[in-house]
């Protein structure tokens, strides 16, 4: 054993494996880490601009919605009354009226 403190000791070949290792495998981490975020904030800034807002939608009298959801081709109206209708996204027209049943 080296006693002499102008020498240090060689440190066993396992230890520096294990050092190695660990430093490689932080470095994968934040360069993971790195790339995902960069992924993340790529697709949350990438614009859709198929899916704007219709300008206004004419409902029949006396309806009351209380949901909206769209997709490229259509968007749906949620009523009061437990009906959903679906609006062609184009014309602009009820092309589908479906009722749920939401009461026993």
């Amino acid at each position: 054993m080296n006693t002499n403190p102008e020498f240090p000791a060689e440190e066993p070949a396992n230890l520096k494996f294990l050092r190695r290792l660990v430093t490689t495998l932080t470095a994968t981490m934040i360069v993971g880490l790195v790339v995902m975020i960069t992924l993340l904030v790529i697709r949350l800034n990438s614009a859709t601009p198929d899916l704007a807002l219709p300008e206004y939608i004419e409902l029949p009298d006396g309806t009351r919605t209380t949901a909206f959801t769209q997709a490229p081709t259509w968007y749906a109206v949620v009523t009061a009354d437990d009906r959903i209708l679906i609006f062609n996204r184009d014309s602009g027209q009820l092309t589908q009226e479906i009722s749920v049943n939401s009461r026993p």
